[in-house]
């Protein structure tokens, strides 16, 4: 995140303009996204959460900036619905060009190809090195929107010998889509000790099926409108039979997610975030024969998790930056269900607008 916000700053300086980031956010995007461009004048952030849907250490890592740059709004529903209203506000072409609108989660590409250089360094340090090149390295993916699966699609169709596994909790679209061709959302979205990964419309898989249907535009274009129309798709054999070979699946219940995190802790005395524990239920269920190389992508710190932490008995010493939390005052606008959040968010945007013109002025 830290690298995209510099690769902001800097094109945005080069140019003169400004940027306001619309930011939906499932939990740990939100904070890590306000985070990254505190001090930046060229910006303004926008960020939506799903309220009662994120852990408090999370809420509070969003609610808590005193940054005039910093605009949070918290959403009753999912993430996912969340997501409809920012697509309308993105597909307005001309509020975009207006306020030089755009994104800070992995819907920008600038954070996928950040994240590829995770899935080659991994494969560096952990493959057959000189001796066996060509030494596959498995890399389990906690997944939700499938941001960082994509990157690691990326990277196998460059030619790194990768075997991916993307691993899901009960919002188990992916894992469906892999297994069966079955690219179809729930009813509803479940809620889960791994919260940030509770989406059932993991929009980056758009990319991966672009990718793989030899970059055929017109025939994903067909088929994502589709899903968003219906929520339901099957997909293609010839599609579904290249997904297959990029990537196999997993999907892990709240249960398993606790029992990994006993075991890791009583195997390595290491403490993982239950998004971690989604990967790693996969190297416990499923154990590599000798020879075979294999990693887990890590996500976040289990700080922002004590629920579940708790839950599967564990204990962790709270670090100071999250103490701190709890005397901050908070700041932040609430989304009813009954709301119109697009026109909600839209007025809000334009208000920014109309203030840094403002600023602007006095200034001259």
């Amino acid at each position: 995140m830290t690298c995209t916000a510099q690769f902001l700053q800097y094109f945005l300086r080069r140019d003169g303009k400004r940027a306001t980031i619309l930011v939906g956010t499932s939990g740990d995007t939100g904070g890590s996204a306000i985070r990254s461009v505190l001090g930046l004048s060229e910006v303004d952030i926008v960020v939506v959460f799903p309220r009662g849907r994120v852990t408090r250490v999370q809420e509070r890592q969003m609610t808590t900036s005193a940054a005039d740059n910093v605009h949070v709004f918290a959403a009753d529903g999912t993430s996912d619905d969340i997501d409809v209203a920012l697509r309308k506000l993105f597909a307005d072409s001309e509020l975009v060009r207006r306020h030089g609108l755009m994104s800070l989660n992995s819907v920008n590409w600038s954070r996928i190809l950040v994240q590829t250089a995770h899935f080659l360094f991994a494969f560096l340090q952990l493959s057959g090195g000189e001796e066996d090149p060509r030494a596959e390295l498995e890399v389990l993916v906690p997944t939700g929107g499938a941001g960082n699966i994509t990157a690691g699609c990326i990277m196998k169709l460059m030619g790194i010998p990768l075997r991916l596994v993307a691993m899901v909790n009960a919002n188990d679209i992916v894992h469906r889509g892999v297994q069966s061709g079955d690219f179809s959302m729930s009813d509803a979205v479940k809620q889960t000790l791994a919260p940030a990964i509770d989406i059932q419309d993991p929009y980056n898989m758009e990319r991966v099926f672009w990718l793989l249907s030899g970059r055929d535009g017109v025939m994903v274009k067909s088929l994502m409108e589709e899903f968003q129309e219906t929520h339901r798709l099957s997909l293609p054999a010839s599609l579904h039979q290249q997904l297959c070979e990029v990537m196999s699946s997993g999907s892990v219940s709240d249960d398993g997610i606790l029992e990994t995190m006993r075991r890791c802790w009583q195997d390595n005395h290491y403490l993982l975030c239950p998004h971690t524990a989604v990967g790693v239920w996969r190297h416990y269920h499923c154990p590599i024969t000798p020879g075979e190389h294999r990693c887990c992508i890590a996500t976040a710190s289990p700080a922002k998790f004590q629920e579940a932490v708790h839950r599967a008995g564990l204990t962790l010493d709270l670090p100071e930056a999250v103490l701190a939390l709890d005397a901050l005052e908070s700041r932040y606008e609430v989304l009813e269900r009954s709301d119109d959040w697009e026109s909600r968010l839209r007025h809000h945007i334009e208000s920014i607008g109309s203030s840094r013109e403002h600023r602007d002025q006095s200034l001259a």
